[in-house]
């Protein structure tokens, strides 16, 4: 299996997926998604493999989609962005729905679309530098995987959403019950997989079942429609397209994505008031 972004093995009944663009702090492009999408095509058929691991090369797990490479795409319109964000739901909801049971193992930054891949998994097991977060209303983006408040209380789910917050500690996190686990850093793969080797000494069809059944109790609550609608909505966004939006992807391809991200961090400097 030929891949650029991601490394991928399999050991002791574990699948280990590494998202591996650790110069973009693991940024997920286009390419990313679709080699997401193989690896756990092929995690899936593969009758050795009973739990699957992912974690991210270098010193985070994830930043979330990869704003330079929408720079230069200038994707623009409803059913240019209806491809997509429905790219982008799937590859973050392959984790959920997939039949053998995933494990996140995450370090550094974990932010929108990372750490919506993280939510996605059963389970979360963080280091203590780890920072979460959903920043996208900051720079006029939606949100593709709607997932936070059926993990966190709705509280918790509009002040981190409506916010922009990308700064919620390792500890914060476990507190709302976005991970399991908070372990010292480096020591955050080596539980995961220690997890890992614990369920892939159960019967899998047990397993598998119990995930779907957890599963279920979610779906049958309306989740699935739910993330839908989000989904729905957010195509909205981003096919009318923001002001803010607008106004960040001018600067980034004007003066570069460190530039705009530093307009996007000085608009919220405490006491300041800014428009674009």
């Amino acid at each position: 299996m030929k891949l650029e972004t991601i490394a991928y093995e399999v050991a002791d009944r574990i699948a280990h997926l590494t998202l591996s663009r650790p110069e973009r702090r693991n940024a997920i492009n286009r390419t990313m998604l679709r080699e997401i999408e193989q690896v756990l095509d092929a995690a899936e058929a593969d009758d050795a493999v009973r739990v699957v691991v992912v974690s991210g090369a270098g010193q985070s797990f994830s930043s979330g989609f990869d704003l330079k490479e929408q720079m230069e795409a200038r994707p623009e319109g409803v059913e240019t962005w209806r491809e997509i964000l429905a790219r982008d739901f799937h590859a973050t909801m392959r984790f959920w729905g997939l039949r053998k049971p995933t494990i996140a193992a995450v370090r550094g930054h974990c932010l929108a679309a990372g750490f919506e891949l993280a939510l996605s998994c059963d389970m979360t097991v963080a280091a203590e530098d780890a920072v979460f977060g959903e920043p996208e209303l900051k720079f006029g983006a939606g949100i593709v995987t709607l997932l936070l408040p059926w993990i966190t209380g709705p509280k918790q789910a509009k002040e981190i959403i409506l916010t922009g917050l990308d700064s919620v500690s390792a500890p914060e996190a476990l507190r709302m019950g976005l991970v399991n686990r908070v372990v010292p850093s480096g020591e955050e793969l080596p539980v995961a997989l220690a997890l890992a080797r614990t369920i892939a000494e159960m019967d899998p069809m047990l397993v598998q079942e119990s995930k779907r059944a957890l599963n279920r109790s979610y779906e049958l609550m309306g989740m699935r429609e739910a993330l839908a609608a989000g989904l729905d909505i957010d195509l909205q966004i981003e096919g009318q397209g923001s002001v803010d939006k607008r106004r960040f992807m001018d600067i980034a391809r004007k003066d570069g994505l460190k530039a705009a991200l530093a307009w996007r961090e000085a608009r919220f400097l405490p006491g300041k008031r800014s428009r674009p």
